[in-house]
């Protein structure tokens, strides 16, 4: 039977957990017990002296005495319920804070561990791709048409890779706070065409790619960071759409701020994930199962990017089937 990630510290916890509160409860009975034998003894002790005594005074004394050990008996108990049940709360807030620390560091580790298979994969391909393609160019002569078809491929090869090292690199500077976004204005809507031309040309080639782009839509935004956000969203549409599938690049401005949204048509996320989805690392499903490339770095590099420059990004259903990520440009200072 295959062990879950952290399930071994999480029983030893557990283990530990059950001996406090057994320690805990049996500390209490024997507290309890000890408290209730000198109490009873107490009692009697006062009952010998009210049977032993003649004196009317002396009895009204005795029986007040005995009122006050009642009520002392009683503050012992409430102090004893009050301190365990302090006791306890403390001990619950504990074990929920460490089970759930356990957790994520077991959860973290798993998504560094698909991380790892992940970009070894996406590492190797076009390594050994260009690798084979250049041996194919200096072993064999080639007509100019397949030479020139093959440099294309190792381009893309070569792009593949630079965008993969370049978005570790990011995601790098991002953890380490040392990234800073720097807008200028600009006229968003050529900017958002050309880059949609580019991906449709390429890794959405099989795809139909629809843009509703409104134009002459200006704004300050860092092109490098920008770039990488709806680089991230369009290119996860494609990926995650079938082919033939509809991809829908939408640009609108609507009173003081412009609404920017990437449809697909592919699965969907559920609402269970939708939170998740931005963290780092995660990816759904298991990576040697997995068919889609990736890191789990896009989308995280994504909402990161966005929030810097104090955008707001949102998914939802596609009601046509799929995902819409929204992105609430605010142009209001």
């Amino acid at each position: 039977m295959k062990t879950r990630p952290g399930s071994r510290p999480l029983v030893l916890f557990y283990v530990l957990v059950f001996y406090v509160l057994l320690q805990f409860s049996w500390w209490t009975y024997l507290l309890v017990r000890t408290n209730n034998q000198v109490a009873e003894l107490q009692r009697e002790i006062l009952q010998y002296k009210l049977g032993a005594s003649d004196n009317l005074v002396s009895s009204s004394l005795l029986l007040e005495k005995q009122k006050q050990l009642d009520d002392e008996l009683h503050k012992r108990w409430m102090m004893i319920f009050g301190e365990g049940a302090v006791f306890i709360l403390l001990l619950t807030i504990a074990i929920i804070r460490t089970r759930n620390g356990f957790r994520k560091e077991a959860l973290m580790a798993e998504r560094q561990k698909n991380f790892l298979l992940s970009v070894t994969h996406e590492l190797k391909s076009p390594l050994a791709s260009i690798g084979l393609q250049a041996e194919t160019l200096i072993k064999r002569e080639l007509p100019k048409e397949k030479q020139s078809m093959i440099l294309s491929h190792v381009l893309e090869d070569t792009e593949r890779l630079n965008s993969l090292i370049g978005n570790i690199l990011l995601a790098a500077r991002i953890d380490s706070h040392v990234f800073a976004i720097n807008p200028q204005s600009g006229n968003f809507s050529e900017f958002l065409e050309s880059l949609c031309n580019k991906l449709a040309a390429g890794v959405g080639q099989h795809h139909n790619v629809v843009r509703e782009i409104e134009s002459n839509v200006h704004f300050d935004f860092d092109n490098n960071a920008t770039h990488s956000i709806f680089t991230n969203l369009i290119e996860n549409a494609f990926k995650y759409s079938p082919a033939g599938s509809t991809v829908k690049v939408q640009l609108k401005r609507n009173g003081s701020s412009v609404i920017c949204s990437i449809s697909d048509q592919g699965k969907g996320i559920p609402l269970h994930q939708r939170k998740s989805i931005f963290e780092r690392f995660y990816r759904t499903g298991s990576e040697e199962t997995r068919s889609t490339k990736g890191t789990g770095l896009g989308l995280y590099i994504t909402r990161e990017l966005t929030e810097l420059h104090g955008w707001k990004i949102n998914v939802a259903d596609n009601p046509e089937g799929g995902t819409i990520f929204t992105i609430n440009i605010s142009l209001s200072k």
